[in-house]
């Protein structure tokens, strides 16, 4: 009986995590900005009174280790992935005036930074590539580089 429960309760809690995953994944989707956990958190809660901030960190968790989204190191905050090739790397642009973020797939980038620390000794567990600027929108070509 007791092997039964533990089952029906890792059924339980799967589909518990996976149905979290599934709406917090639909509020980045839906999003036009990068969100923070607590703005994603604000969002479920309007269904979901009970639900704690340790839920959303373990979700975007998952998430960004499955490659469904992608976590902003520079803004604290969370975007869906939009490329569907998860073993590739992405380019992060953030518009510094807007805020606009857009994701681009960037296999040489990946392919030249694995080059220059092949012989370093150190093993990277994720590439987070950002780039901060002006997009098209906000006048980039008054900026030099």
């Amino acid at each position: 009986m007791l092997y039964y429960n533990i089952i029906i309760l890792g059924v339980y809690m799967k589909s518990r995590k996976e149905k979290w995953q599934v709406a917090i994944l639909e509020i980045l989707k839906t999003s036009e900005k990068p969100m923070s956990a607590y703005d994603i958190l604000g969002e479920l809660r309007n269904d979901n009174p009970r639900i704690a901030p340790p839920t959303i960190y373990r979700t975007l968790s998952d998430l960004v280790e499955k490659g469904r989204a992608h976590r902003l190191e520079s803004l604290n905050a969370y975007i869906a992935c939009k490329n569907h090739k998860h073993d590739e790397s992405a380019v992060i642009t953030i518009c510094e005036d807007c805020g606009a973020v857009h994701e681009y797939v960037a296999t040489d980038v990946l392919k030249a930074l694995s080059n220059v620390i092949a012989h370093s000794g150190f093993a990277t567990l994720r590439h987070v590539i950002e780039l901060q600027g002006v997009c098209e929108n906000c006048g980039f070509e008054q900026i030099s580089v």
